[in-house]
């Protein structure tokens, strides 16, 4: 297992690699100029060359790469002057560790930089620092309820297979599956904050903290997660609903299955102590990967309830082309991606002694 385990972490460093690469150059061949953009009407040539000095944009693109990774890797190759193309001042970092010391050049122990915002001057690690908690938060809600309701609905669904119960799931699911999100967002802002607002006392906009205005700081408000949770969780609970169905209902017709409805146990007892267990592995798939989805996908609905999080730093910071902002938070959201599918092959594991590696 062992063994297995580090064979996906390889696999999970090469697939991390590949998304910097692609969102390095991608975002670096874009049309638009950072400088412009931070000059704004008071550009002129000799400020634009300037800036683009101070940025590290005047050298060739293969060399702003060689820095690029440079500044990501742990282990790293700086120089105490910033004069050579491949090395870098390590000055900028807040702490490091010298493991090679030849003249000025040396080679450091540090934590993965993620360099500054164009616009704010602020380090891209304390601004995701500030900003994904909020999206965590917002997408474990959205797949807590997803994964939950989902499961209960394809339960009832395969033990009520082609009946109206089974068409009426279906219906739903097909009218979740088929909503856009910021499309629902929308109407379930409209109709649960606008038009029932007196019975449900949500609130259309708002983020996991609310500041008083008369000065008493800021307060949990939890009732401002519950609609863009629902809006972020209907599409992965579509989903989740029939897949559970469609395991059950394969589950249901092994042996084990009818020695134990033989026995004399209920429906109840029958999904919950041995049919679920064995049908989950392909739900936990699917609600893994739903959830980095999640993650990356809650751009447009944080952005249509104001909610704090990444998807609305996101979107400002292309705004602006303030690109580090963008291609850390991008290289964050991959990075969790991969943790998450090799939580979810250890599980796999623990749930299903089928699938257990000697």
């Amino acid at each position: 297992m062992l063994n297995y385990i580090l064979k996906k972490i390889g696999y999970g460093v090469l697939v991390v690699f590949g998304v910097v690469t692609l969102v390095f150059f991608l975002f670096n061949i874009l049309p638009g100029d950072p400088a412009r953009m931070m000059l704004g009407q008071r550009a002129d040539e000799q400020s634009v060359e300037m800036i683009h000095k101070d940025l590290g944009l005047d050298k060739p693109l293969s060399v702003q790469y060689l820095n690029y990774l440079n500044d990501l890797s742990p282990v790293s190759f700086h120089s105490t002057v910033s004069t050579s193309n491949f090395f870098l001042d390590s000055s900028k970092y807040t702490s490091f560790t010298t493991l090679i010391k030849a003249g000025s050049d040396r080679v450091i122990l540090k934590k993965p930089y993620l360099r500054r915002s164009y616009q704010s001057k602020r380090e891209v690690s304390q601004i995701l620092k500030q900003a994904f908690p909020n999206t965590i938060i917002l997408a474990l809600a959205a797949m807590a309820i997803a994964f939950i309701t989902g499961v209960i609905l394809g339960s009832i669904s395969s033990l009520y297979a082609n009946t109206w119960v089974d068409r009426l799931i279906q219906f739903l699911t097909s009218v979740g599956m088929s909503l856009p999100s910021f499309f629902a967002a929308i109407i379930i802002a409209w109709l649960f904050a606008f038009v029932l607002s007196d019975y449900t006392h949500l609130s259309m906009f708002g983020s996991l903290y609310a500041v008083d205005d008369l000065g008493g700081g800021e307060h949990l408000q939890l009732k401002n997660l519950i609609l863009p949770a629902l809006t972020l969780g209907i599409r992965p609970l579509a989903v989740i609903t029939e897949l559970t169905k469609a395991t059950l209902l394969d589950v249901y017709s092994q042996d084990y299955i009818r020695t134990a409805r033989a026995k004399g146990l209920n429906n109840r007892q029958v999904i919950w102590r041995h049919a679920l267990k064995n049908a989950l592995n392909p739900v936990i798939t699917a609600a893994s990967g739903w959830f980095a989805s999640l993650i990356a996908g809650a751009v447009f609905v944080e952005y249509i309830f104001d909610w704090k999080g990444v998807g609305v730093v996101i979107v400002d910071s292309l705004e602006k082309y303030d690109f580090p902002v963008v291609m850390g938070a991008l290289l964050v959201v991959c990075v969790l991606l991969v943790l998450i599918n090799i939580l979810t092959d250890i599980l796999y594991g623990l749930l299903d002694p089928r699938v257990r590696l000697q």
